[in-house]
């Protein structure tokens, strides 16, 4: 898929170490800043977007870890697990035992079905002694995965590690992936509670409400999506969906009272 093709590697090249090669208009720009736009564009919900990014700083610097993890972590939010797994292995061979990088791999091989693989290379994680709030948010997916009512500690020492609101972010999208909408809003709440000004996080929100037959509270969600981005055409098509099924219900409501 074109979507790889950034990152391939040719294991007979040398590292890059000058921005020679990039783009005219790009040229002074080093890995740090790809990591930024990266991150920025992985916050807001734009996880192809952020996926180029973690690559464009890994073709200028291929030590950079939290990259590779970064960039499996992506494959996994658009539902690429191969291609998660792939990757992993291949930073894997880079920086064997890497605690993060074990923990991606446990979560590609979760969203795979491999429960069984999963625990154990989130074990192997864990056994590390360097525990991350990534690694912690694995471990409770595998919980979760495995129907266990256990889930709800992992994600909160994910929190106590890491205490940025796209920890608690990712976890409800964890939460979405499984339907756990009500548990997805906890965690969600924290994450505005830490950066009420995220469109991406209200827009979260406004699914989960939905979901669970919050239709009025849903639509205020989406309105305040659209409040802080008013180009959200998702949110906008959701709020417009909520009207329509209230206009018909209460149209249907005044034509049997009238009846009556």
């Amino acid at each position: 898929m074109a979507r790889f093709d950034k990152l391939e590697f040719d294991d007979d090249e040398p590292l890059p170490s000058s921005n020679a090669g990039l783009p005219e208009a790009a040229r002074e720009k080093d890995e740090h800043h790809w990591l930024d736009q990266a991150d920025h564009q992985r916050s807001i919900g734009l996880h192809e977007n952020a996926l180029r990014f973690y690559s464009r700083a890994l073709e200028l610097n291929r030590t950079l870890v939290p990259a590779w993890v970064s960039q499996v972590q992506m494959l996994v939010q658009l539902r690429e697990y191969p291609q998660a797994s792939t990757w992993s292995q291949k930073a894997l061979e880079l920086f064997p035992n890497n605690a993060d990088l074990l923990a991606a791999q446990a979560q590609a091989q979760c969203r795979m079905g491999d429960l069984r693989k999963g625990n154990a290379l989130c074990d192997a994680a864990l056994r590390q002694r360097s525990e991350s709030a990534f690694q912690w948010q694995v471990r409770g997916e595998l919980l979760l995965a495995g129907k266990q009512d256990t889930d709800r500690h992992c994600f909160d020492r994910a929190q106590i590690l890491d205490n940025r609101f796209l920890v608690p972010l990712e976890s409800g999208l964890i939460y979405i992936h499984y339907r756990a909408y009500s548990k997805a809003q906890q965690r969600l709440r924290i994450a505005l509670e830490r950066n009420a000004s995220s469109f991406y996080a209200w827009f979260l929100m406004g699914i989960c409400q939905q979901e669970v037959g919050m239709v009025d509270t849903a639509a205020r969600s989406f309105e305040q999506c659209l409040e802080l981005c008013p180009g959200h055409t998702e949110a906008g098509q959701h709020l417009t969906a909520l009207q329509n099924a209230s206009w018909k219900l209460s149209h249907v409501f005044r034509r049997l009272f009238h009846r009556s």
